[in-house]
């Protein structure tokens, strides 16, 4: 006997939707990628140039993808967006690459950080620490606490949106009055003269640094192919914004909630970023020395930050090795936020897939609970086995291109449905439009060129779009057998 099936419940308010967007936004990357911008652009300018670039691009997206999210409030997301400007193959492709490791690579991605930085507080949490071993395959402790909180996570959401909207809600405020604090505490006890000096006498010196310390000065076109692959690990810190879109149905007022929650949660976390990076700059020199012992922070530097852990580094210089254990526990903090709100999103785009004969049957079905129980534990399982192959890493890498190329070709559809649906009700027009929505194709079409077009990235972007384009003859497999109109 089939189970009965419930129904969407509208349980998430405006508060609720700020608190998924600003939670599925800030989950590790912030606390580690600026060691990495710092060592491709050299300077303390252009680093914030990064970051500042980075905010724009993240809110001109934002607005811009309201106008698509107010006029189709539906449970989807993106998904519809693109079904709804091009066709089912173009949104099939894109919730293909979304199941296979745009959600589940992130969500195995952060539960591995949350399982690591627990590791700082409980050692037994190593990936040192091998469980069994078969063959090749080595199973850890760290893989086995990311692989818990997996479970744990999908089964709270499993069991009804207020559940997830009630841990989204917790964490996300938790974190964000805890990087406010940390940013208070930077400006307040951690700064540090000679860093200032440092940092901010020539900002603008541009070079690229290797592992080992050698610097390589770079010219104009240079620097614009280092700022565009330093911006991977910034914008890859400011994805997920339009997660709230996937939970249409669920929302109260949605086509005015998702397009504010986008807006002040994108806000929001641009200004905190920009906030803690000015903290890093601050309280540690750029420039450092890779020879350094791992304990001596001030010497390393960002650029050379034991583990690319800036975050940690200058919370241990304001409050010594207990600053260690305090940034342990907020980045556990904020990766498991991070997590449940990710959860709770992504399996609404495989239950709209389902919906339209693109995706399997069972996903279709909504629980007693009123959400996509069975496309909830698809997620979890696929998840918890890349956390297994320990490949999400370098999944993570190839379809960073196709993440922003999925955004571009979305906020194109602005301009297609603006001339082929004229009279549908727009509650909410993108702002700035034409303009803005056009800078951001411009600028996000740009990002995708340097990483087709340089050496280091050219091979995992075309990996990326081999990863999409496999989705055409999986497409035509699902719509013959599920019975999809062509």
């Amino acid at each position: 006997m089939s189970e009965p099936q419930g129904h969407f419940q509208r349980a998430i308010t405006l508060f609720d939707a700020i608190m998924i967007v600003t939670g599925s936004m800030i989950g590790s990357g912030i606390f580690i990628v600026s060691a990495d911008i710092s060592r491709q652009v050299g300077s303390s300018g252009w680093l914030l140039v990064v970051w500042v670039l980075t905010g724009f691009i993240t809110l001109a997206g934002a607005v811009s993808y309201g106008e698509l999210a107010a006029m189709f409030p539906k449970v989807g997301g993106q998904y519809v967006y693109l079904r709804e400007a091009y066709n089912k193959l173009v949104a099939f492709l894109y919730g293909w690459s979304l199941f296979l490791v745009i959600q589940t690579g992130v969500i195995a991605a952060v539960a591995v950080a949350f399982a690591r930085f627990t590791g700082v507080l409980l050692p037994w949490f190593s990936q040192t620490n091998i469980l069994f071993s078969i063959g090749s395959f080595h199973f850890n402790s760290v893989q086995l606490l990311a692989i818990l909180m997996l479970v744990g996570l999908t089964w709270v959401n499993s069991r009804g949106v207020r559940g997830g909207k009630l841990i989204s809600n917790i964490f996300g405020s938790t974190k964000l009055v805890a990087l406010a604090l940390l940013i208070l505490f930077g400006l307040a006890l951690g700064i540090n003269d000679q860093a200032v000096d440092l940092n901010f006498h020539d900002m603008w010196r541009a070079a690229s640094f290797s592992p080992t310390g050698q610097s390589v000065p770079l010219s104009t076109w240079g620097l614009v192919g280092a700022i565009g692959l330093a911006m991977t690990g910034s914008l890859f810190s400011s994805d997920a914004w339009n997660n709230i879109g996937f939970s249409g149905d669920e929302i109260v007022r949605p086509e005015r909630t998702i397009v504010l929650s986008m807006a002040i949660g994108t806000g929001i976390v641009t200004a905190l970023y920009l906030l803690i990076n000015l903290v890093y700059l601050l309280v540690l020199p750029l420039h450092g020395d890779p020879t350094a012992a791992a304990t001596d922070v001030v010497s390393r530097g960002i650029m050379y930050t034991n583990n690319d852990l800036v975050a940690t580094a200058v919370a241990e210089s304001i409050l010594g090795r207990a600053g260690a254990y305090v940034m342990a526990v907020l980045i556990m903090i904020s990766t498991f936020g991070a997590n449940n709100s990710i959860i709770l999103s992504g399996a609404r785009a495989y239950y709209a897939m389902a919906k339209d004969g693109l995706f399997f049957p069972g996903m279709a079905r909504l629980n007693k609970a009123g959400v996509p129980g069975v496309a909830l534990w698809a997620q979890c399982l696929w998840a918890c086995g890349l956390c297994m192959s320990g490949s999400y890493g370098q999944l993570l890498n190839y379809v960073m291109f196709s993440v922003i190329l999925f955004y571009v070709i979305t906020i194109i559809g602005i301009f297609i449905l603006r001339r082929t649906r004229p009279d549908t009700p727009r509650p909410y027009r993108a702002l700035g439009y034409p303009v803005i929505p056009l800078l951001y194709v411009v600028l996000a079409s740009a990002f995708c060129v340097v990483l087709l077009v340089s050496p280091a990235t050219a091979k995992d972007s075309g990996m990326g779009l081999l990863l999409v384009a496999l989705g055409v003859p999986v497409y035509f497999l699902f719509g013959k057998r599920f019975g999809a109109p062509q």
